[in-house]
């Protein structure tokens, strides 16, 4: 394939999300379960990551993000191995020469929220339009969220899900069936609220970050060998039951039965394994028992984030539970739980002047 440089600059973004059922959204998972619908859910956030590519010096790529180091490589050269491979690999795929990728998240780093395959999902979106592709008509999301998931898995090198690529590219609260067809995309989407009813959910929705980062590979890694070893089946199946539980209390708008299936999912995943979370997220989890709310980790847990689920009373009085958790820790703070009901879009660039003074600065 022959190099592909930038034409024009472009932004893109796309939303964070919480959770409940992930790992069910593994093709390790889903595709010997198919027969049992595994189901994830998600609510995207409007807490964004935004890509901006620039065209660049020819014969490199540079990308930056806030909290890491700014690298350039020779097109064709980076270490896919670095802490931004999954940006220098995205960029290999589409053959991009001359550009400089600018990422910037409202989401804290390593957080559980699904921030890089967000990232993907947006950068693959700006390199459609900025290296000549894409530029008619609406982008496909399904394309961009299959891709995003195919070249992350391939960098990580071990099982990767899907369901952050989707509520970045979809927004909105969804139920995600994995349905594992070879002939089509292998997932389904139930709307679970409406955009009506958005207002309804944020009023009983609480979310913080726990002060330290997530590395959710170790817990993912523990839960894929024991599944591939035959070990908590049975467990796998229950938690199956929660998620699509979870997803019909939310689309009937029964939030103490939604907070049922919440908790019983977290006791199932921290009876597997314990440590998905950490201290703090342990004294948010038990405070939220005690206010009568559901409460789970975000992602595979491991430190990040916990939200929590309840009557808007009992979570008023949680918040001032949580007030005193959080202190405790210098990092620690609340999300910005407003619903994200759109997606993907294109964001309005820099003034040209600025953007060519940070590509080239």
């Amino acid at each position: 394939m022959t190099s592909k440089p930038a034409t024009r600059s472009v932004s893109m973004s796309a939303p964070c999300r919480l959770d409940l059922g992930g790992t069910l959204d593994i093709s390790t998972f889903f595709y010997p379960l198919r027969r049992f619908s595994p189901t994830t859910v998600n609510l995207a956030l409007s807490m964004r990551t935004t890509v901006t590519v620039t065209p660049f010096d020819p014969g490199w790529i540079q990308v930056s993000s806030l909290g890491f180091e700014t690298a350039a490589f020779r097109c064709g050269e980076a270490p896919i191995t670095h802490s931004m491979g999954l940006m220098f690999a995205i960029c290999e795929y589409f053959g991009a020469d001359g550009l400089a990728i600018d990422i910037r998240s409202s989401s804290p780093p390593r957080s559980a929220l699904g921030g890089s395959s967000v990232a993907a999902v947006a950068l693959i979106a700006a390199l459609m339009k900025a290296v000549g592709h894409g530029e008619k008509g609406p982008l496909p999301l399904d394309a961009i969220v299959l891709l995003a998931y195919s070249i992350e898995s391939s960098v990580l090198r071990v099982p990767c899900g899907m369901q952050d690529q989707l509520a970045a590219a979809y927004g909105g609260v969804n139920a995600w069936c994995f349905t594992g067809d070879m002939a089509a995309v292998p997932y389904k989407r139930r709307i679970l609220v409406p955009p009506s009813d958005y207002g309804k959910l944020e009023n009983r929705i609480m979310a913080a970050y726990c002060g330290e980062p997530h590395e959710s590979v170790n817990i993912n890694g523990k839960w894929v060998d024991h599944f591939m070893r035959g070990v908590d089946r049975t467990v796998w199946h229950d938690i199956m039951d929660c998620s699509a539980g979870f997803a019909e209390a939310l689309y009937s708008g029964n939030y103490g039965e939604a907070a049922r299936w919440m908790n019983r999912e977290t006791d199932l995943r921290t009876g597997m394994t314990p440590d998905v979370l950490d201290d703090t997220g342990k004294k948010l989890a038990e405070a939220a028992r005690m206010r009568d709310c559901g409460v789970r980790f975000t992602g595979a847990g491991g430190g990040g984030c916990v939200w929590a689920l309840g009557d808007a009373d009992n979570l008023s009085r949680l918040r001032a539970d949580w007030d005193g958790i959080l202190a405790e820790s210098p990092n620690a703070g609340y999300l910005d739980t407003v619903i994200d009901g759109e997606g993907l879009r294109e964001e309005p660039l820099l003034e040209e002047s600025a953007l060519t003074q940070k590509a080239l600065s």
